[in-house]
Order: structure tokens, then sequence, then C-alpha cells
């Protein structure tokens, strides 16, 4: 008895239409993740800055003197190996420069512009702010050792300028057409 061994077909007739492009639900979500991910950190350079009350008083605000970057770094919630460092560069450099970039960050993401200067530095700021609060001792509120909510805005950076999310409902497709960007493509 002799068997024969055929290797099985893959129907192509309809391939054609299958569609590999995001979809409008998929893009409206980043769109969403965008939106509320830039607000984040818009909100916070809005708060620090005027002190609205939510996480700065108005005393604290920077403009009535406050140090946004340096009431942190020198508090009690930066624990770890790593508090004396953080204590160590504390500055009115700090201020303005985590200022700054709370601002830019906020701004170029709500706009969907510079997705990927804000996606690095956006994730600079979570990641230092992450290892500042490591190993999450005096920080009761961490339920998880590894991935809090300074990896996931990170994660979130990333996807939005991996992803191209500033196309929809933001300025990015016309930001990528200028022809700055369009020959320094790192700053699409």
């Amino acid at each position: 008895m002799t068997t024969t061994l055929t290797s099985p077909t893959l129907d192509t007739s309809n391939a054609a239409s299958v569609d590999f492009a995001p979809k409008r639900g998929g893009r409206v979500a980043l769109a969403v993740l965008r939106l509320a991910t830039g607000f984040i950190f818009l909100w916070a350079f809005l708060d620090k800055t005027f002190g609205l009350g939510f996480s700065t008083p108005a005393e604290r605000a920077w403009i009535n003197g406050g140090t946004p970057s340096q009431g942190f770094l020198k508090s009690d919630a930066v624990t770890g190996p790593l508090k004396e460092f953080f204590a160590g560069i504390a500055s009115p450099a700090t201020d303005f420069f985590f200022m700054l970039g709370m601002l830019g960050v906020g701004v170029a993401v709500m706009l969907g512009i510079g997705l990927y200067v804000s996606a690095v530095a956006g994730s600079l700021i979570m990641v230092f702010m992450y290892l500042a609060e490591w190993p999450f001792a005096a920080n009761l509120a961490s339920t998880n050792p590894l991935v809090d909510y300074h990896i996931i805005y990170a994660l979130a950076l990333i996807a939005i300028a991996t992803l191209a999310a500033g196309d929809t409902w933001g300025f990015g497709k016309q930001w990528k057409s200028l022809a700055l960007v369009r020959s320094q493509r790192w700053l699409a």
C-alpha cells in the first residue's frame, strides 16, 4: 500500500480583500489614548505651575516659589538605593527641565506632533520617576513591584509614537509633511 502525502493548499482567492491596515476603531482608540496621555503631562505642568490644589497646593505652586522637582526628589517618596543620587541632582535646573519636559511632552502629544521626541523625553521622565520611587518601600499605593503607572505611561508614549497616533484627530500628517521633518525623520 502506497500513501501519497500532499501539502495543504491555502485558498488565496479572497486574499485581496484581507485588510491589515488599522481599523477605524483602532485609530480612534489610539487617538483617545494620545489625548489622555498628553493631558496627563499637560495637567501635571498646569497643577505644579499654578497650584490648582490637586497634587500641588497654591502655596507650593511654581509661580509662588515652589520647587516642583526638588520637592519630590528630596521627599520621603524617593526611596531605595538611588535616594542619594536623586537628592543630589535636585536643583533649580531640575525644576526648569522637569517643567519644560512636562509642558513640551503634554502639548506635543496633545497636538500629535513630534511624537518620537515626545516618546523619548516623556519615557525618560517616567523612568526616572519610577527609579526614584523604586523599590516602592515607602509607596504603599504600589501593588506591583515591577510595573506601575510610570511604566504604563512610558509604554503608551512609545505606542502612540510608533503607531502614528497623531494622524487621527491631530496634526501628525501635516507635521510629517513639513520639509524639515521629512529630512529629519526623528522629528516625526
